[in-house]
């Protein structure tokens, strides 16, 4: 086989319809777009329109839901309030509240709480209060002596 010998298979390749020149070649004049209308201009597409046929976006299924109401806590590593008590930025001999937290530069604002999870060590005695709590997060606490009391109940696991 040679280079010049090449060729695409039979049926693999096609013509392009020539549009729009004239009467003879059956697509003359509006060239197969009807008179007038939106679909008769050059650039127009009906956006996810697809003939007829049922859009890509209505065939997919739908899964799960967003809660409209669910609350958003403000997240607190354990390690992270040890490091700013051991900096001195919050007072460790004081109670440790929400106010303090924000006050200190640690969360940046409350939202609809200020939730402890067990990420890092605690080696001082802390007295905490704050929204939610993970039951990690408590247990480390009152290991190194300290207190961690939950406002809502139902927030803590």
């Amino acid at each position: 086989m040679k280079l010049h010998e090449l060729r695409d298979n039979p049926g693999a390749t096609k013509k392009a319809k020539r549009v729009a020149r004239g009467p003879g070649s059956g697509k003359g004049k509006t060239a197969g777009r009807g008179i007038k209308g939106q679909k008769s201009r050059s650039g127009v597409a009906i956006n996810a329109y697809e003939g007829g046929q049922m859009p890509l976006y209505q065939r997919l299924p739908k899964r799960g839901f967003n809660k409209p109401n669910r609350k958003k806590f403000a997240v607190v590593n354990l390690g992270l309030i040890a490091k700013f008590v051991e900096a001195g930025k919050i007072d460790a001999k004081a109670e440790i509240t929400e106010d303090a937290l924000v006050a200190s530069g640690l969360v940046r604002r409350k939202l609809d709480g200020i939730r402890v999870l067990a990420k890092g060590e605690v080696s001082t005695k802390l007295n905490i209060a704050v929204t939610g709590a993970s039951r990690a997060a408590i247990d480390a606490v009152e290991k190194a002596g300290g207190k961690l009391t939950v406002a809502q109940v139902a927030a803590a696991e």
